[in-house]
């Protein structure tokens, strides 16, 4: 046999065996998609999310080991979650909440502090909660964009909240070492929440993306997720934002 061969032949040991991952938001879309392909690298994987019936049937399609039903911006809530939950764990990941776009002319103020309060609580409630569960080198995971990054006319509660998040996560980083904290910037993923966001415009902007982004292709729920298992297990990296948008905000 070459060696080349035994190379190739050779079995990659699972990067996740042993670990415990939480997805917040692991329903449906991202979180779905990284509960899954850490569960394939070996954790166990709890997931949880607002509606029970999706949550449950979620959680047996990637045979997670607990799923629990809550608002993840109900900060009680999500106290008693991580109190039941006890520990230890490894890694924590949050994909709840989606954008918020409107002109301050058709802005709902009190929607957009429901937005707001979506983001940045959960976030902070998470730190709070779950670091002294976890295990050193383990990281909280949660999500932001690239594209309120730059201005435009209805995106300030979406760019708030972002600047907001790459804020947090450079200052929990420190907080709470030696538990990590990493934020993933996401452009435009082809999920059922983009779905529902534009609606008959979505095949549209499919096209559009296939033609114009430097990969010429739609990133996917997949993509992100492959990000966030190495952000798991990259124990080099901490208090920070990763672009994940097919080179999006090049155009």
């Amino acid at each position: 046999m070459t060696a080349t061969a035994a190379v190739e032949g050779r079995t990659r040991e699972p990067e996740l065996a042993g670990q415990t991952v939480v997805v917040i938001g692991g329903s449906a879309g991202i979180g779905l998609e990284t509960a899954r392909r850490a569960r394939a690298e070996g954790a166990d994987i709890i997931i949880t999310g607002r509606d029970p019936e999706r949550l449950s049937q979620a959680a047996r399609t990637i045979e997670a080991a607990r799923a629990a039903a809550f608002d993840a911006s109900d900060m009680a809530a999500l106290e008693e979650f991580f109190h039941q939950l006890g520990g230890p764990i490894d890694h924590v990941m949050v994909t709840a909440g989606g954008p918020y776009y409107a002109t301050l002319a058709e802005m709902d103020f009190d929607e957009a502090h429901r937005h707001i309060d979506a983001h940045i609580w959960p976030m902070l409630g998470v730190a709070r909660y779950a670091a002294p569960l976890m295990r050193a080198g383990g990281t909280l995971i949660f999500m932001g964009g690239t594209g309120p990054r730059h201005p435009a006319v209805g995106l300030s509660i979406a760019a708030a909240d972002n600047a907001a998040l790459t804020a947090l996560t450079a200052n929990l980083a420190l907080e709470i070492a030696p538990v990590r904290v990493n934020l993933i910037a996401a452009g435009f993923v082809d999920t059922p929440l983009s779905a529902s966001l534009l609606g008959d415009q979505l095949d549209e902007r499919r096209s559009q993306l296939r033609h114009d982004l430097p990969i010429r292709r739609v990133v996917g729920p997949a993509d992100v997720a492959a990000l966030a298992v190495h952000l798991m297990t990259n124990t080099a990296l901490t208090g920070a934002a990763y672009d994940i948008d097919g080179g999006q905000q090049l155009l």
